[in-house]
């Protein structure tokens, strides 16, 4: 049986609003479970260790399951925050590389050493597209996907529009390079971006375009996953940022309803996978 199975970020709840309320963890993961998530990721870059370790029994309470982020500052370093994931459950451990060499050779052993631990502990890893780490450019993510094969992401695509300046309409040959990470991809991450931007106010009128795009994107990342995967769980992960992430306007405030807008990318991921026939 195929599950879709939507997560929601812990950095993206705090705060989760305009208001700049933050709430209690306990709070936290009563509102997540009751918008209908099945999980919450635990980004250790925005959080610590700590953090993880008291929002735990609050996850385990309301029945959602946890998704550690993380962000290893060295190669070794991987290795403890895989065992935690175990320990935690995590269905896989999101890995936002901070050793990132300057070339693609130099990179190519990192990933391999990571992808062994992996193995080694038996907890799966999917490298995620972003900035500042080692996918941090599109172009050098295709060599590293060429190079290791086994290589699995987690597709934020935000990141490669922002990267790259990719204008609308994409030209064909563009469309190419972001379908090859979409088709390594075995999770997906919620937000939209402009070339300008990384994080777009969906509801505004004028992002309409750039909305349209990325739910294609999603489209055809889980029609590819489903292509690939007879059984299993995919996770799309609505992951809308507090400020700087989120546009201010002079006054400091917020421009939109983050946690509003979570729940409606929520909604066209289950509609998306409806549309390719659903959970079965």
């Amino acid at each position: 049986m195929r599950r879709l199975r939507i997560f929601q970020s812990l950095w993206a709840m705090q705060p989760h609003d305009q208001s700049g309320e933050m709430l209690p963890l306990d709070r936290v993961a009563g509102m997540v479970a009751d918008a209908g998530y099945a999980g919450l990721a635990i980004d250790l870059g925005a959080a610590d260790i700590e953090v993880a370790h008291a929002v735990r029994p609050h996850l385990a309470r309301e029945g959602l399951t946890p998704l550690i982020v993380a962000f290893p500052r060295s190669v070794e370093s991987l290795r403890d925050t895989l065992k935690m994931a175990v320990d935690f459950g995590s269905p896989y451990v999101n890995v936002v590389g901070q050793v990132f060499p300057l070339t693609v050779e130099g990179a190519i052993p990192v990933i391999r050493r990571w992808i062994e631990m992996s193995d080694e502990i038996g907890m799966p890893i999917h490298f995620e597209t972003h900035r500042n780490c080692i996918t941090n450019d599109l172009f050098s993510t295709l060599s590293l996907l060429d190079a290791v094969p086994e290589m699995r992401l987690a597709a934020d695509l935000s990141h490669y529009i922002v990267d790259r300046e990719f204008k609308l309409p994409l030209a064909d040959w563009e469309r190419g390079l972001l379908s090859r990470c979409l088709s390594r991809s075995d999770s997906f991450q919620g937000r939209v971006a402009s070339r300008q931007q990384i994080q777009l106010q969906i509801g505004f009128a004028q992002h309409a375009k750039w909305v349209t795009l990325f739910e294609s994107f999603w489209a055809e990342g889980f029609a590819d996953w489903r292509a690939r995967n007879d059984t299993g769980d995919l996770v799309f992960l609505c992951e809308l940022g507090p400020p700087e992430y989120a546009m201010t306007g002079a006054d400091g405030r917020e421009l939109s309803d983050r946690w509003s807008e979570a729940r409606t990318l929520m909604a066209t991921a289950e509609a998306l996978w409806a549309d390719l026939g659903g959970d079965g």
